[in-house]
């Protein structure tokens, strides 16, 4: 049996709760199945529709079998017997209480709360934090969670992961209030539209607070990069330039050391005097010190690094993304270019995520504001067929430092890749990198 969704929302009693709990024991005897409830309390007319015993029926049998529960502010209170819907600051706790009726996660919808931003809060196995869009200012707003639930449900049975799930839910949701029509009297309903997620202004940021990062890196001069070697060792930094590379990233992992702040200086002050342009991955504080062009950080980094301290300093900024969701993330913060990757299966490190392959490359580098790089994998042809998607750059590790001959190697990637290219059309959707009937994902 192939893994399969069901959505669900107003039972009607509790009976019909024992019941649906006993079809999906059985389901899942079967094979995954994945369970999204959007828990409905009363009516947008303000009529009640469930009682404290139904609400008991829910928390009781099939919260513990849930995957996904997606409430807004007024039934995530009622869930946990409150007598007021929730304030933001109340909401990561709110969330935290829910899932311990047994929901592997949880999004507390907030489009009807009022304020500039319509703010949902995720708490998934694979990250927490906000997606925010801007209110769009409609009277016409009917069947917007159920769009949101429906839309989660839908991707998840095409193999989204619950975070990655959420933010095409909340793309799709954003995109049918957009297109929101009068029916009657009262408020009319949402319309979807196919093609929703190729549109720019529909792409959620995704933040740990619930206002939205005012960060700005400068951009970069020239929007192809090329070839972009990461190297391990700052003496492969004249070997690159001499061959003809513009764009390099130096990357040490080794904790912070004498030793390592003497090879980042070296770094910053060969690639001054050859002309290039070089990123320090992760050792953002040696990055500013020693006055680094820019600084690539990983999703992980992005908790702990001092973002305005590196804005600040007039660095651009590069930041890894694997899946839909650490897009978004990254998305919030504006960096100066996005990686894309892994493309290919790659052997420099050992990752959960499944390739994304360039038609997910081909999606990124049409839909995000800023250039797009991609990595993983990549031989000469297939770093040009990256180029030929839409991607700024293709980023080489062993490629070029682990081969027999690194100066044919440069000149061969450098041949291969084309300044000009025509980038093929992008799909309607990116591929899952990762399943929610997967493990979760390790930051890399």
């Amino acid at each position: 049996m192939p893994p399969c969704v069901i959505k669900t929302g107003m039972l009607g009693s509790v009976e019909n709760v024992r019941v649906l709990r006993a079809w999906l024991q059985r389901l899942r005897a079967r094979g995954p199945l994945a369970l999204v409830v959007d828990p409905i309390w009363k009516a947008s007319s303000g009529a009640i529709l469930a009682d404290a015993a139904y609400r008991n029926a829910l928390r009781e049998l099939l919260l513990p079998l849930t995957t996904l529960l997606t409430p807004n502010r007024a039934e995530a209170a009622w869930l946990l017997e409150l007598s007021e819907p929730l304030e933001s600051s109340a909401i990561p706790e709110a969330a935290h209480r829910l899932l311990q009726f047994g929901s592997g996660a949880v999004a507390i919808t907030g489009g009807d709360a009022g304020g500039a931003l319509a703010l949902d809060y995720l708490h998934t196995p694979q990250t927490t934090g906000w997606l925010m869009l801007p209110r769009l200012l409609t009277r016409h707003g009917h069947g917007s969670g159920c769009t949101f639930a429906a839309a989660a449900a839908a991707a998840m049975a095409l193999g989204y992961c619950e975070a990655d799930a959420l933010v095409l839910a909340k793309m799709a949701t954003h995109d049918a209030l957009r297109h929101a029509y009068a029916v009657g009297a009262g408020p009319g309903p949402v319309l979807l539209l196919p093609g929703f997620t190729l549109t720019p202004d529909v792409l959620p940021m995704l933040w740990q607070y619930p206002r939205a990062p005012t960060l700005r890196f400068p951009a970069l001069p020239d929007p192809h990069i090329g070839l972009y070697p990461v190297v391990d060792d700052p003496t492969w930094i004249p070997r690159c330039a001499a061959a003809g590379v513009t764009t390099l990233q130096l990357r040490i992992k080794q904790p912070a050391s004498a030793e390592l702040d003497d090879a980042i200086q070296t770094g910053i002050a060969l690639a001054r005097a050859h002309g290039v342009h070089l990123f320090i991955n992760d050792h953002w504080p040696l990055a500013i010190r020693h006055g680094a062009w820019g600084v690539h950080l990983g999703q992980e980094d992005l908790q702990h690094a001092d973002l305005a301290a590196i804005a600040g300093a007039g660095l651009r900024l590069g930041i890894s993304t694997h899946s839909v969701w650490e897009v978004a993330r990254a998305y919030a913060v504006k960096p100066s270019y996005y990686a894309c990757g892994p493309i290919f299966p790659t052997r420099s490190k050992a990752m959960p995520w499944h390739p994304q392959g360039l038609t997910n490359l081909a999606f990124w580098s049409a839909l995000l504001p800023a250039p797009v790089v991609a990595i993983g994998g990549l031989d000469p042809e297939r770093a040009a067929h990256a180029i030929g998607c839409g991607a700024s750059g293709a980023a080489v590790m062993g490629g070029v430092t682990a081969v027999v001959d690194p100066d044919q190697a440069l000149r061969d990637y450098l041949a291969a890749i084309p300044r000009a290219p025509h980038p093929r059309t992008p799909p309607r959707f990116p591929r899952p990198t990762l399943s929610w009937h997967a493990a979760a994902p390790a930051d890399d």
